[in-house]
């Protein structure tokens, strides 16, 4: 019994994967995540194999709410960058002083660069960070302190070229 339920999810899985991973990519426009997606949508089936009446039906709405909470993430993140470039024309802040540290900020890859805007910049506190960026405090929190030893380390190199 479990031989032929093995089996039979590997030829749906093979029959369905590529179009089912195609569909995504459409949807977000980037192979990766398209297969993460699909990949999960697959995962979500397994775990509820006995129970699914139409597997095919299945994978497809799960693959599409797993692209709608993309699409959300996303924008949330483009809501808080916009929000942070807003915040940071708005108030007079130290690297305004120091233009290296403005340039150092901006030169943070983007998961690192917002949390640090938001957060120091525009004065939210780390709750309010994760909210606007749909991540949990403590990745937020491990994104900062990775921000913070990038922006050190760099200012150390900074100074001994100087010295």
């Amino acid at each position: 019994m479990k031989r032929s339920r093995e089996k039979a999810a590997s030829e749906l899985f093979a029959a369905l994967y590529p179009r089912l991973a195609g569909w995504v990519r459409r949807l977000v426009d980037d192979d990766e995540t398209a297969h993460e997606i699909a990949s999960e949508a697959f995962t979500r089936l397994w775990a509820r194999w006995t129970t699914v009446a139409e597997p095919s039906g299945f994978l497809y709405v799960t693959a599409a709410n797993i692209v709608r909470d993309h699409w959300r993430k996303l924008e949330r993140e483009r809501r808080a960058v916009r929000r942070a470039k807003t915040e940071a024309a708005v108030a007079p802040h130290p690297e305004q002083t120091d233009p290296s540290v403005r340039l150092l900020v901006q030169s943070l890859p983007e998961r690192l660069r917002v949390p640090i805007l938001l957060h120091y910049y525009a004065d939210m506190p780390i709750r309010e960070v994760a909210a606007l960026t749909g991540r949990r405090e403590g990745t937020v929190k491990a994104d900062l302190h990775a921000a913070r030893e990038l922006l050190r380390a760099h200012l150390r190199r900074s100074v001994d070229h100087t010295l």
